[in-house]
């Protein structure tokens, strides 16, 4: 089996640089155990979650794998404090943030050891969240399902801008969803990569069977962006996407487009399955991926794809 060490792999303590994003409503314990066990970096996305279920999640996915897991906290969310707490009650070693300044909370996951990787959309917030004290970065790009920046740069050229401006590693994120990805993300200079789509489609997946679906039977143009008024997303196109990008045509104001999003629209469309009125985040990766595997299953097919990656491509450069 091929083998990848990396700077992730080292601060991680994991065996591949291969990290599973802590998505809301698909991401509790049994994916992020799951993941861990086949040697990446398994997260618990505590974005859909009170903090006492966040605490539930953690002691048992520490039960279900003794492997390095960690937890995705979005700072943008009334009770991060109360979440970060719990995190740090429980002895997690690795929290991810997101949608917010780590800033916020970087002295108190520090101070419990704690490894701190934040997401970001561009070098500007990049440069922040180095400056921070984070560990690592989490350039995402445009291709990512759920929310994005609103500069929508592309991964392919967000990375390799990230990589020569920062001194901490970089994981890349958006659009990847097979070895080739991993495989050009690491060319690229990235020292790891996140995923979101391709394991919200896995057997371990809390994500709703009729999401899964729509996924795999998804093309290159099944997504589209919204709400760039009230925070940018992507998900794939359905009667609600729909409605959502007419009125932002018409030039709805941000309190009616609030209202139109409601309150737990991406529950209704991931976690229950309404593929007509529901939020079906997913990235334009989902035209990649067209099985549902157990996540020990998708890391060997992975892991060959990469090896397989690296060996096709034998070019002569003569001078």
């Amino acid at each position: 089996m091929i083998e990848i060490n990396t700077k992730i792999t080292e601060l991680f303590k994991i065996r591949y640089p291969i990290i599973q994003a802590g998505m809301v409503w698909v991401s509790g314990w049994k994916l992020a155990s799951a993941v861990s066990s086949a040697g990446g970096l398994g997260l618990i996305g505590s974005g859909s979650m009170a903090p006492e279920l966040l605490r539930q999640h953690i002691q048992n996915c520490s039960k279900a794998t003794n492997k390095p897991f960690g937890v995705n906290i979005p700072l943008s969310r009334k009770d991060a404090k109360d979440l970060v707490n719990v995190a740090v009650e429980e002895g997690i070693k690795i929290v991810f943030t997101s949608a917010g300044h780590p800033k916020t909370f970087i002295n108190i996951l520090k101070k419990n050891g704690i490894s701190v990787a934040h997401v970001v959309p561009s070098v500007k917030y990049a440069l922040k969240a180095e400056e921070a004290g984070c560990d690592a970065i989490v350039g995402e790009g445009v291709e990512a399902g759920g929310h994005n920046g609103i500069d929508e740069i592309t991964t392919f050229t967000l990375i390799p801008q990230l990589v020569d401006t920062l001194k901490i590693p970089v994981i890349a994120a958006g659009g990847i969803a097979d070895g080739r990805g991993i495989a050009a993300a690491l060319l690229l200079g990235a020292e790891g990569v996140q995923m979101g789509t391709r394991f919200a489609t896995t057997v371990e997946s809390s994500a709703h069977e009729n999401y899964k679906i729509k996924v795999i039977e998804a093309a290159d143009n099944s997504t589209t962006l919204a709400f760039k008024k009230i925070g940018l997303v992507r998900m794939l196109k359905n009667d609600f996407a729909r409605k959502s990008v007419e009125a932002e045509d018409e030039g709805w104001d941000e309190k009616r487009l609030t209202e139109l999003l409601g309150n737990k629209r991406e529950m209704k469309g991931i976690f229950e399955g309404d593929d007509l009125e529901g939020e079906m985040e997913a990235g334009q990766s989902s035209g990649l991926i067209k099985e549902i595997l157990p996540v020990k299953d998708l890391f060997d097919k992975l892991l060959g794809e990469i090896e397989q990656a690296f060996k096709r491509k034998n070019y002569l450069i003569s001078s």
